[in-house]
C-alpha cells in the first residue's frame, strides 16, 4: 500500500507538471500544484522507507521531473501556441487608382461631412473639407491621402 501511495504522489506530481508545460502553459498554478505533490511523494518516502531507498526515490522524481521539463522546452511543443500566419495587407489597398485632384464629380448622398460622389462611372465615399454638400452638386477632389478622398 505505501508503493502505492507513493508512486500515485509522484506520478500526480509528474503529470501535473507536465499538464503546465504542454497544455497551460503560463499560468503557473497546475505546475506549482504538480511540484508540491511531487514533495510530498517525496517526505511520503522519507517517513515511509530508510533513508537509502528514500534518497533513491528522491533521486528518480527529481530526474523524472527536470526530463519532462527539459523536453518541453527543448522540443517543438511551444511552435505549436505561436502565431504562423501574417497579415499581408495595408492602408492602401488601391480603391483610388485612376483618381486625380482636380477631378469633378457629382454628389449622389448629402455630404455631411461624409456621403457617396460619383466619378465617371464608378461610386466613391468622400469627406468634404467644408461641411454640408447637398446632394447632386458638382464636387472637386482637393486631395487623396491612401484610401481618403477630400472633396469640395
Amino acid at each position: 500500500m505505501t508503493i502505492l501511495i507513493l508512486s500515485t504522489l509522484l506520478i500526480l506530481g509528474l503529470i501535473l507538471i507536465l499538464i503546465e508545460v504542454f497544455l497551460i502553459p503560463g499560468t503557473t498554478v497546475v505546475g506549482i500544484v504538480g511540484f508540491l505533490v511531487s514533495l510530498a511523494g517525496v517526505y511520503y518516502a522519507f517517513l515511509s522507507f530508510e533513508t537509502g531507498t528514500a534518497l533513491w526515490v528522491t533521486g528518480i522524481a527529481a530526474v523524472a521531473n527536470l526530463a519532462a521539463i527539459w523536453y518541453a522546452f527543448t522540443s517543438d511543443v511551444w511552435k505549436h501556441f505561436s502565431l504562423k500566419s501574417t497579415l499581408k495587407g495595408g492602408a492602401f489597398d488601391g480603391r483610388t487608382l485612376g483618381l486625380a485632384v482636380g477631378m469633378i464629380g457629382k454628389a449622389i448622398s448629402d455630404i455631411k461631412p461624409f456621403g457617396k460622389v460619383v466619378f465617371g462611372d464608378q461610386i466613391y465615399e468622400v469627406k468634404s473639407e467644408e461641411g454640408f454638400i447637398e446632394v447632386g452638386k458638382e464636387v472637386n477632389i482637393v486631395k487623396i491621402d491612401n484610401n481618403k478622398i477630400l472633396v469640395k
